[in-house]
């Protein structure tokens, strides 16, 4: 899937690290199998037209194709952060030392791709990323699997999630196949009105002394949006572009010579989800420009 690449010139690192991790707060929960370390969900999904989504690991397909009765719990989308220093073990999976040590098997303990499964993968200062890390992101990216090959043990494992990157583009460019996995970009700036900057330090004042009543101020507000999410991930099966917007949208990748059909995808799917969010179910040239 593809989300944002956010750009920054003052660098708020207070507003990325908080703002990523509320959003988990207004998305709904998911049903997964109690006892997988991946997030499997219980039943097989696939996603929109454009791409199908594995989300089941082969051991719950095989237990489930066994007749099991898979134990199921509900949790909240992962949010998985991925550190500019992990290693390539930590990313993907490795042999479990413990077991291995205590009880002479060979195990695999998963990594962060395991973790992020169903979820959101969060790197901060994605432009530095080292570029072994990146090759990682990229081979889940594209096919949605993370393979492990480690002293004997092969592991395969479902690997979707929503890539999230934020850097300061003065610090370095990113690497283009791996901006190529970002349809669209935000660029933050640093308020410049004295009256909102003077309610956000106060804002930042408040959560500091009390975090849990800081954001219970704000849990109406956030179950109102979240319901919001909800009604409108449920009406965009419903929700067409017309096809003089789909032709417009591609008149207007073409024009910017833009490589792939990429950009024409990502702009119907952005247009289509924001009129679903309206709570409209016929996609009009403001949502395009939107």
């Amino acid at each position: 899937m593809l989300v944002p690449y956010l750009e920054e010139t003052s660098k708020p690192r207070a507003t990325k690290a908080l703002s990523c991790p509320a959003l988990v707060d207004l998305l709904p929960e998911i049903p997964c199998v109690a006892d997988d370390p991946y997030n499997s969900s219980p039943e097989e999904e696939r996603s929109s037209e454009f791409v199908s989504e594995e989300v089941m690991s082969q051991e719950v397909r095989d237990r489930k194709a066994g007749g099991e009765d898979l134990p199921l719990n509900y949790k909240k989308v992962p949010m998985i952060d991925l550190p500019l220093g992990a290693t390539e073990d930590r990313v993907c999976g490795t042999i479990d030392i413990e077991k291995a040590l205590t009880q002479g098997k060979k195990a695999f303990e998963p990594g962060l791709l395991a973790k992020a499964n169903r979820g959101i993968l969060y790197v901060d200062e994605v432009n530095l990323l080292d570029d072994h890390l990146v090759d990682v992101l990229l081979d889940s990216a594209a096919g949605g699997w993370n393979t492990v090959e480690r002293e004997g043990i092969s592991i395969r494992h479902p690997a979707k999630f929503i890539l999230v990157g934020s850097g300061n583009p003065e610090e370095g460019e990113l690497r283009p196949q791996l901006l190529d996995r970002f349809g669209m970009h935000a660029l933050i700036r640093t308020e410049r009105d004295p009256e909102l900057r003077v309610k956000i330090v106060e804002s930042t004042r408040e959560f500091a002394d009390d975090p849990v009543g800081f954001r219970e101020q704000y849990v109406g507000d956030n179950s109102e949006f979240a319901t919001s999410i909800l009604e409108a991930q449920t009406r965009l099966k419903e929700v067409k572009t017309p096809p003089e917007l789909a032709r417009k949208i591609s008149e207007v990748c073409s024009e910017l010579n833009i490589d792939g059909l990429r950009g024409d995808i990502v702009t119907n799917r952005a247009a289509r989800a924001y009129c679903a969010f309206d709570g409209r179910t016929e996609v009009t040239s403001d949502d395009v420009g939107k």
